[in-house]
């Protein structure tokens, strides 16, 4: 059963049955919202990019996005870049998979980001959401819905972090400027 996160909230990541998880999928979906026009409205494709900053004692160490698809350490994966956007309300334009058990010891956190690498604000993107799936049966854990509308160009969507022996999500949600995830470091700093 999915759980609706809203901002702020934490959920550990468990298996349905209480077991722990071993791989999970963050995906990203988004549409183009419709603009009014002279003649109709019309959409303008956006493209939306998912990286994953890995943290060890709230300093990055590394950084998966699509121009660097793979961890060093093989942890985590992006499975490529989506240029437009589309499916919003369903499957994932973008994936970031994370393989819980490989995830060095010193990584205690990965934070996700989304930004509009073209620059267009989120007053242009509707039915985005950020979602974290079971890799291992496709099930979806949780589901945290991206507000659209403001005047900014990204978003630190959620992040991963150990907790004991496991992990839990976090769902941020906070809005920030910038079009690659470089940009957003002085914001993601203060969510560690």
């Amino acid at each position: 059963m999915t759980v609706n996160m809203t901002k702020g909230q934490a959920i550990n990541l468990q298996k349905s049955d209480g077991g722990t998880l071993t791989a999970v999928r963050m995906g990203l979906g988004w549409q183009a919202a419709p603009r009014r026009g002279l003649f109709g409205s019309r959409t303008r494709e956006i493209d939306l990019d998912a990286s994953a900053v890995l943290f060890a004692d709230k300093q990055p160490v590394d950084v998966v996005f699509f121009r660097h698809l793979v961890s060093d350490d093989g942890s985590v994966k992006h499975t490529g870049d989506n240029l437009v956007g589309g499916a919003g309300s369903g499957g994932d334009d973008e994936a970031i998979l994370v393989d819980l058990q490989r995830v060095p010891v010193h990584i205690d956190q990965i934070v996700f980001t989304v930004n509009s690498f073209t620059g267009q604000t989120f007053q242009e993107v509707r039915h985005a959401f950020c979602r974290i799936v079971d890799e291992t049966n496709g099930q979806e854990l949780a589901r945290y819905t991206l507000d659209g509308g403001g005047q900014y160009t990204a978003q630190i969507m959620a992040k991963v972090h150990r907790v004991g022996s496991g992990w839990q999500m976090t769902a941020l949600g906070n809005p920030a400027n910038g079009r690659t995830f470089q940009d957003l470091m002085p914001a993601i700093l203060p969510h560690l």
